[in-house]
Formats: C-alpha cells, sequence, structure tokens
C-alpha cells in the first residue's frame, strides 16, 4: 500500500484510502473510542438538511455518514477520490444510488457539479487530506447555492498548549498502535497522526475560510477541541 506524504499527492492518498477502504469504518470506531459517531451526528445536525435539499457529502468515504442526510427528506451526492471507498460503499448498499444517496467520484480541487448546484456542502476528515485547502474550500463555494452553507468536521486542537502537546503525543506513539488492533495496514494511520499535527487550529481554519469567500465563519469545539466543526455560509 502506498503511505501518503504530508505533500499529500493526490494519487497517493487515494491508494492509501484504497488500502483500507474494507476496514476503514471499523478502525474509525477504534481509534476513536466511538467518539467518531457522536462527531458525524454533530455534523448532521449542523448541516440541518431538509425535504427538497440537495447536499454535497465529499469526502464521503463508504458514505456510513451519507445516508444520515436523507432523514428529512433531502437527497445526498456523496463524493470521494478513493474508488476503492466508493466501491465498498456502493456493495454495502446495493447500488451507486440507493435510498437518497448517490456516489459520485471527484476531485476535491476540481468538482464535477455545475456552479450553484447544491444547498448544502460538507466534509468531514477530508479537508485536511487536500494538497490546496483554500482551493477545495473556493470550489465547495462555487458549487453552494447563493443562501446555502457550508460545514466542515475535521480534528483540531485542544485550547490548552500543554495538553495539546500531550494529545500530540499520544497521536504520534499510540494511534497507530491501536489502530494495529483492527488492521494491519498502520501506515494510513502514521500518516492520520502527522497529518492532524500539522494542520492549522481553530481560529487559523476559520481565517481559511474567510479567505475563501465563506461568511458568518464560526466553529465550536467537540471532545475537548480534539475536533471542530466550521460553519460558514455562501451569501453573494
Amino acid at each position: 500500500m502506498t503511505r501518503a506524504e504530508l505533500d499529500k499527492r493526490p494519487a497517493d492518498v487515494a491508494s492509501m484510502f484504497d488500502g483500507i477502504a474494507d476496514r476503514y469504518d471499523l478502525v474509525n470506531d477504534v481509534i476513536s473510542l466511538g467518539q467518531d459517531r457522536l462527531w458525524r451526528r454533530a455534523t448532521v445536525q449542523a448541516v440541518d438538511a431538509y425535504s427538497g435539499e440537495l447536499v454535497l457529502d465529499l469526502a464521503a468515504g463508504t458514505g456510513t455518514s451519507s445516508e444520515s442526510f436523507t432523514r428529512k427528506g433531502a437527497r445526498v451526492v456523496a463524493c470521494d477520490f478513493s474508488q476503492g471507498m466508493l466501491r465498498v460503499g456502493a456493495r454495502r448498499r446495493g447500488g451507486a444510488s440507493r435510498r437518497g444517496v448517490t456516489f459520485v467520484a471527484g476531485d476535491a480541487l476540481s468538482l464535477p457539479f455545475a456552479d450553484e448546484t447544491f444547498d448544502a456542502v460538507t466534509v468531514s476528515f477530508g479537508l485536511r487530506n487536500t494538497n490546496d485547502c483554500d482551493r477545495a474550500l473556493r470550489e465547495l463555494r462555487r458549487v453552494t447555492k447563493v443562501g446555502g452553507r457550508l460545514v466542515v468536521c475535521e480534528f483540531s486542537h485542544l485550547p490548552v498548549g500543554a495538553l495539546d502537546r500531550v494529545y500530540g503525543t499520544y497521536l504520534m506513539g499510540a494511534l497507530p498502535k491501536i489502530a494495529r488492533l483492527a488492521t494491519d495496514r498502520t501506515e494510513a494511520y502514521e500518516y492520520l497522526s502527522e497529518s492532524i499535527m500539522d494542520w492549522p487550529d481553530q481560529r487559523a481554519l476559520a481565517q481559511r475560510l474567510i479567505g475563501a469567500g465563506w461568511e458568518s465563519v464560526a466553529w465550536r469545539n467537540l471532545t475537548f477541541g480534539v475536533v471542530a466543526l466550521h460553519r460558514g455560509h455562501r451569501r453573494r
């Protein structure tokens, strides 16, 4: 399996996720101690999609969370650039377009959708894996309708420096070992640890959303800042 580095070459990142697709959801549960379910639930609540809306779930992986956006009648496009993830998701659901969710292959830096297509766009634990975060945020804004909204759920940093350093030690040392309990493809989780440590904090990411043209940007911490939910709107 290809092990992606912090330059995040798209082919390497996609190949890495292809290699862990079958056990991806299980390993996420293990390494987060089940917290990933709470984080995804908070994302669904923040998006608050309703009947008649079309939602883009970018970096959707196997589509585990995508169906949750359909509960009030919205339709969802689950988009990812890992063909392996999409194949696993489609197989589990019995097809590439079922129960309000359609799987589409696509690159976050050049989304295969027309301008102003979606009422809401969201990306969970995927913005960090692009090699141009600012361009991805601009692309998300391009495909969002005027009046639409963005929700980003991503790993972040604990607000207390000393605690964040302890957390960093856990990420670099313990997380790949815990992942080994569920998979032998630990290279992906070494990359995960490094990419989280290299990722901007909450305030810095908010500034990048603003720089990409999003307005009314705000964030809130989940699990003491291990994860942050950022929200923005397209006003014009």
